[in-house]
């Protein structure tokens, strides 16, 4: 499931492979950040500021070793979105994670299924993260959906500025040998 080919690590699915983001991901995170319906899903502000200003902050934020930031793209190549995970707490052998669709063309056809499944892999296989978790808007019923067919469910609720959000969680399945 996992090569490093050079430098840049790759996670590979059924549908996309998952690689770490890179400089050249810029002008489509761009396009994602400065969309009011994407970043309505994510929760985020929409992003206003010119591309040369975004750019200097996101050569910083793709550096950062806190988190394992990953490109999806499609077999073919074509990068579709980002996902992410974060937050690890190496005591408690867990971990958040978050996913965005950008390409609307390939919503609803099951890249973000398979870029979910693949990450969680990565998080319990090759990471050794016993439970995933992550925050999704109350009514984003789509995205629900996608993570309780990747294995999470719901646990608990929060509010964040002034939005309510679904906590929802995986744990590593138990493996005998």
């Amino acid at each position: 499931m996992m090569t490093n080919e050079g430098q840049v690590k790759r996670l590979y699915g059924q549908k996309v492979i998952l690689r770490e983001k890179q400089l050249e991901d810029a002008s489509n995170d761009y396009a994602w950040a400065t969309d009011r319906e994407l970043t309505r899903l994510d929760a985020a502000e929409t992003y206003q500021i010119p591309f040369s200003v975004y750019l200097v902050a996101y050569h910083e934020g793709i550096s950062d070793l806190d988190k394992k930031q990953f490109a999806i793209e499609t077999l073919s190549g074509e990068h579709i979105g980002n996902c992410v995970c974060y937050n690890f707490d190496k005591v408690s052998k867990e971990a958040e994670m978050g996913i965005l669709i950008g390409d609307r063309e390939y919503w609803g056809k099951g890249y973000g299924t398979d870029a979910v499944k693949t990450l969680m892999q990565h998080i319990f296989e090759d990471m050794g993260m016993k439970r995933i978790f992550l925050h999704t808007l109350e009514w984003n019923i789509r995205a629900q959906e996608c993570f309780e067919r990747c294995g999470f469910t719901p646990c608990g609720r929060i509010v964040r500025k002034g939005q309510e959000f679904i906590e929802m969680e995986a744990v590593a399945s138990l493996k005998e040998g």
